[in-house]
This record gives structure tokens, C-alpha cells and sequence, in this order.
């Protein structure tokens, strides 16, 4: 009970020292040895959590909590398959967890097994129609997919439930960016850049928008803001490099004439993600899931009000980062900055290419 009143207080290391305490008591108390995995696994500490989560799997096998953590720890590694196997012995027990096919779906997604992805999300959104999490994944799918009036729809959703997340904001305005409203996207980058403090990713996306748009002074503005970012990465943690966002930090910058000295690195969280890159048009997609060690499913449902469709939340200014954000997906804007489509077209693809518009329009 003292460790559960510490984490209340948002005391980890305290709540940490008292169940060690505990377990030094009772040894083979599988509830215990459970929580403390899982509290070292939200510290990073993945070996003390490993070590604890198979403990209290030697003792109990059948624990789906220890279990379920153990398959997200694999997952957010890469090994997928394992993971799923793992999770099938939960999915036998507790067949309704909204974590279980949340971290499921992403495991497809991982695989790139979209459409499983999907009706796995889809389930566990039902299940946990508030949990921000899930909606935050099945707006990636769908940005994945292309299908980018749905990935607004999850998004919008998912904002409504966690309005302080800038990164949010950042997938929202590349779904309206691919839904060709402009003016909404911008004021969706604004609202991420304003509450996001640490993701290079967020004002990238946003260079690239604006470069698009013909604004080079804010762009290059926004590429700045970025390598200041990527600069307090770099001296916080050993960066780790992702080269396709290299490759479109680099091609951003000579684009702007600023040097290409830039290190691009990604934040601690990030992954290789979606990228219809800047300049291959090409999508591609290894992202981490989000919500993998969300073993327990602390679902961060607040009961806001789901009525707005499309406009931002005015006043979600005051800037409160995420101790531990999702992993995000990379997406320069439609086309990017030279466009092979739009700068080398004859005249005919030109043509071409607005009849296509109209009748996506009337389609629309």
C-alpha cells in the first residue's frame, strides 16, 4: 500500500526501494515482483524488468500482466513473432484487454500487415474507446495506408483526449496537408511546434510544408528551431541515426543553401517511421508501436468532449510534454520540396494530372 501511495505521489524511485523491500519479504508473491518489472520497464531499465517479469512468469506462468509486459518489451525490440506468441497465451485468458490488441495491432503493423493492424486497433478501440493511445495508432495505420480522411478522424479523436501532445498535432496537420487544407495544417503545425520542446521532427515536417508553400523565410526559420533541437539531443544522449531523415534534413537544408554540416539524429523515442519522403514520394514504414509497454493499459482517458471535428483547441497552449512520448512517424508533405511530379511534367502529364484532381474532387 506505502508503494502504491508513492506512485499516486508520482514518486517512482521511493515506490521502487519500498516494493524491492517487499520482495525481499515475500520472494515468490508474483504481484509484487509484477509491479516492480513494470516500474523498472517505465524507467528503461530493461534488464531489472526482465529479470523481474520472468520471476514472477517462473512462479506463475499464467500471470497475464507479467506476461503481457514481457511481450512488450520483445515488441519494442523488433521481435514481433515472439511477442505474438506471447500474447497469444494472454489473448486465451483475457480475451477483452484493451493493451493486448492494442499491442497486437501494432505488432501487425510492425510486420506491416496492415489490414490486421487495423481490425486489431478497431477491437481494442472498442473495447477502450477512450484510450488515446489506441486512437493515436489507428491515425498512424491510416496515415501508413494513405487513407488520410480516417487518420484525420482517429487523430482528431485522440487530441481531444490528450490536448498537450505536440506530436499530435504534427500527424494531424500531415493528414490535412494530404487533404489539401493548407491553412489548417499550418495552424495544426503551430499548435505542435508551441507545445513541443524536444522533437526535431515536428518543425522538419513543418520546414517542408512551408517550403512547399513558397515561404523559404519560414522555412528556413523552422529548420533552425530543428537543428537546435537535434543539437540538445546530441549532447543529452548518443543520437541515433535514422538515414532517411538525414537524407531529407540534408536535402531540406541545401534546398534553403544553409550547410549540410547538420548530424540529424532521431529523439531517444523515435523510430524509423512513414515518410512520404520529401523527394522519393515513396512510403515506408518501421515504425514503433505505440503503447507497447503500456502493459497495464493505463488508459489516459479523460472524458473530454468529443464534439469538434476540425478545429483546434484554441487555448492548449501551456506546454506539458509527455514524460515518455509515443514514437511518431516522419512525413514531409505532399510532394516535397522539388517534386519530380510537378517540376519535370510535360504538359500533358500537367493536364492529366488535373482531370485527375477534378474527378477526385467529384469522387470527394
Amino acid at each position: 500500500m506505502l508503494g502504491k501511495i508513492h506512485l499516486l505521489e508520482g514518486e517512482m524511485d521511493k515506490a521502487i526501494e519500498v516494493y524491492k523491500k517487499a520482495v525481499e519479504f515475500s520472494p515468490e508473491n508474483t504481484d509484487l515482483l509484477t509491479t516492480l518489472g513494470l516500474l523498472y520497464l517505465q524507467l528503461g531499465d530493461y534488464q531489472k524488468a526482465f529479470e523481474h517479469l520472468g520471476n514472477a512468469l517462473t512462479y506463475d506462468p499464467g500471470n497475464y500482466k507479467a506476461t503481457l509486459a514481457a511481450g512488450s518489451m520483445m515488441q519494442a525490440h523488433g521481435d514481433f513473432d515472439v511477442a505474438l506468441s506471447k500474447y497469444r497465451v494472454v489473448a486465451s485468458s483475457v480475451p477483452e484487454s484493451p493493451p493486448l490488441w492494442n499491442n497486437i495491432g501494432m505488432c501487425f503493423f510492425g510486420k506491416k500487415k496492415y489490414v490486421a493492424a487495423i481490425s486489431c486497433l478497431k477491437r481494442a478501440n472498442y473495447l477502450a474507446p477512450f484510450d488515446w493511445k489506441i486512437l493515436y495508432n489507428l491515425g498512424l495505420v491510416h496515415l501508413t495506408m494513405q487513407q488520410y480522411a480516417s487518420a484525420f478522424h482517429f487523430l482528431s479523436a485522440a487530441i481531444n483526449f490528450q490536448p498537450k501532445m505536440g506530436e499530435l498535432y504534427m500527424l494531424l496537420a500531415v493528414a490535412l496537408t494530404n487533404l489539401e487544407d493548407i491553412e489548417n495544417a499550418k495552424r495544426s503545425y503551430e499548435q505542435a511546434v508551441a507545445l513541443d520542446k524536444c522533437n526535431p521532427l515536428v518543425n522538419l515536417n513543418y520546414a517542408v510544408l512551408l517550403y512547399n508553400q513558397g515561404d523559404k523565410k519560414g522555412a528556413l526559420c523552422q529548420y533552425q528551431e530543428m537543428e537546435k533541437k537535434v543539437n540538445a539531443v546530441k549532447e543529452s544522449s548518443t543520437p541515433d541515426f535514422d538515414p532517411e531523415m538525414v537524407e531529407v534534413a540534408q536535402k531540406m537544408g541545401a534546398a534553403l543553401q544553409v550547410g549540410e554540416s547538420l548530424v540529424w539524429t532521431k529523439p531517444s523515442k523515435e523510430s524509423k517511421s512513414k515518410q512520404r519522403a520529401a523527394l522519393s514520394g515513396k512510403s515506408s514504414s518501421t515504425q514503433q508501436p505505440l503503447g507497447s509497454n503500456q502493459a497495464l493499459g493505463q488508459a489516459m482517458s479523460s472524458a473530454a468532449g468529443y464534439g469538434k471535428t476540425m478545429q483546434l483547441p484554441p487555448g492548449a497552449g501551456a506546454s506539458a510534454p509527455l514524460a515518455k512520448p509515443p514514437s511518431l512517424p516522419l512525413e514531409p508533405e505532399s510532394g516535397s520540396e522539388m517534386s519530380p511530379e510537378e517540376t519535370s511534367a510535360p504538359t500533358g502529364a500537367k493536364e492529366q494530372k488535373k482531370e485527375k484532381q477534378k474527378s477526385q474532387q467529384a469522387a470527394d
